[in-house]
């Protein structure tokens, strides 16, 4: 059997793609199409191995997907099993919780009997309220006159104001020892006199200035600039430098 007999006999056709492109290479040839298929099929194999390489990255990304959504599926099967477990922990405390909130509250039936009724009765003095008003009202009034014998024995405020003073003479020849002098001399009840010191004015005078403690209900600020002023020999004018409550 020769060789040609052998092939028609074959029912395979090995590389039936190359013949194929050898065809119609050969028709463009007779027909003057100019062949570019050679430098296409030269590209083949680089294409062939990129896009060997992106399926090799595809695969490799569809595994770690894989992975990623097994992962999501142990995490959450893990979370509904502890959300289970604290379902069953919390039911029996709540439940429990509902049962004593149902429980009534039960109160003791008290049976009145006629014969308990009638020594009530009989047990009650008719005339022993009074005699109890009386003896609380006696009460009530030595606790008033012993609140009002402590709050008598008690001292009561004194209202007092510190008072600065400006005493200023006539000129600069006034003996201010003198002027002193004369005001601390005044003296009355609720009057306490204090420092001094002399504060120069200006052209040489100076004035006197002086702090007093007062008592607010004996001692006055008019009462205090009358009788300064009243030694009109040395005392020109008072005013109030500063008025403190104490």
């Amino acid at each position: 059997m020769s060789g040609l007999q052998g092939l028609a006999q074959e029912n395979i056709w090995f590389d039936k793609s190359r013949y194929d492109e050898a065809e119609r290479c050969f028709y463009e040839t007779k027909n003057g199409v100019p062949q570019t298929s050679q430098s296409q099929n030269a590209s083949k194999p680089e294409d062939q191995s990129e896009l060997v390489s992106r399926f090799k990255s595809l695969e490799l990304d569809n595994k770690n997907l894989h992975k990623v959504v097994d992962d999501l599926r142990a995490t959450l099967s893990k979370l509904e099993s502890r959300m289970a477990i604290l379902e069953k922990g919390q039911s029996p405390a709540s439940k429990s919780v509902t049962v004593t909130k149902a429980a009534p509250v039960q109160t003791p039936k008290v049976e009145k009997h006629n014969g308990a009724a009638d020594d009530d009765d009989d047990d009650i003095d008719l005339f022993g309220s009074d005699e109890e008003d009386e003896e609380a009202e006696r009460i009530k009034a030595e606790r008033v006159k012993e609140y009002s014998q402590r709050k008598a024995k008690k001292p009561a405020l004194i209202a007092k104001s510190s008072i600065l003073l400006d005493v200023k003479p006539w000129d600069d020849e006034t003996d201010m020892s003198k002027l002193e002098g004369c005001v601390r001399s005044i003296q009355m009840d609720g009057l306490l006199w204090g420092a001094s010191k002399l504060v120069p004015v200006g052209y040489g005078i100076k004035k006197l200035q002086i702090n007093c403690v007062v008592e607010d209900d004996k001692v006055g600020t008019d009462i205090l600039e009358e009788e300064i002023t009243k030694y009109e020999d040395y005392v020109q004018s008072v005013d109030i430098a500063a008025f403190n409550k104490i």
